[in-house]
This record gives C-alpha cells, sequence and structure tokens, in this order.
C-alpha cells in the first residue's frame, strides 16, 4: 500500500463558517450606517429644492412687492426629489409672508427631522427630534 503525501488543498467548513460570520457582523454594522447617510443626502437634496424655491418667492416679491399670487412654478429640483419628500408652499402666502415646507414620504419619513420649513426671514424649523435644526440643514 503506498501513501501520499500529497496533502489536499482548500477550506474546512469551520473556516468557511467564520468568515461568512464576520462578513454578516460587518453588514449588520455598515447597513444601518449607509441607510442614515442615503437619508441625510436626500435631505440635503430636499433642503437645497426649499431653498430654491425661498429665493423664487423672494424674486416675486422684488418684482411686485407682495407674496400674494406667487405660487411656485414646476422647479425642476422639486420633481427631483418628490420620490422622497413633497416640496411646495405651507398654506397660501400672504402680502409680507410665506412658508416652504418639505414633508418627507416613505422611507424618508424619519423621527429626527421630520418636516422641515423655510420662512419669507430665512429661518429654518424642523419637526422632528433633532437636538438643533443645523442637523437637519
Amino acid at each position: 500500500m503506498m501513501h501520499s503525501n500529497r496533502r489536499v488543498a482548500g477550506f474546512t467548513l469551520v473556516e468557511l463558517m467564520i468568515v461568512v460570520a464576520i462578513i454578516a457582523i460587518l453588514g449588520a454594522v455598515a447597513y444601518p450606517s449607509y441607510i442614515e447617510h442615503v437619508r441625510k443626502t436626500r435631505r440635503a437634496a430636499a433642503a437645497g429644492c426649499m431653498m430654491e424655491a425661498s429665493q423664487f418667492m423672494e424674486r416675486y416679491y422684488t418684482t411686485n412687492m407682495t407674496y400674494l399670487g406667487g405660487a411656485l412654478p414646476n422647479l425642476g429640483c422639486i420633481n427631483e426629489v418628490s420620490q422622497y419628500y413633497t416640496v411646495g408652499l405651507n398654506g397660501a402666502a400672504t402680502a409680507t409672508t410665506f412658508t416652504v415646507q418639505g414633508v418627507p414620504t416613505g422611507a424618508q419619513n424619519d423621527a429626527k427631522c421630520g418636516t422641515l420649513t423655510i420662512d419669507q426671514k430665512g429661518t429654518k424649523t424642523k419637526s422632528g427630534s433633532a437636538s438643533n435644526v443645523a442637523q437637519c440643514f
């Protein structure tokens, strides 16, 4: 009988299960962080769109000396963020005031920032539990 000194190359089941466990742990840590990053990116896009809408209202006021009748046009950014935020005027504008709001929809709806608003003074607010507005804009 001849015995071969040749070793069989490959992985054992234990080694494979250790690698799978490590990948699962890394995924469990990375996925929530990724989701939060995506949410912040979408929120930043909505905040930028709200600023664009606010600037439109200011241009309207400069021309007409009133915000009355200053409905937002079909801004391209509103269509771009519409899957995650509904951006528009909060109620009707008065002669001297307006408020642009961004209401989160679907997966974007989180308790941290909630609905975002900007008024004619440039005051930014949020309805969520974040400790300050800067975390949301």
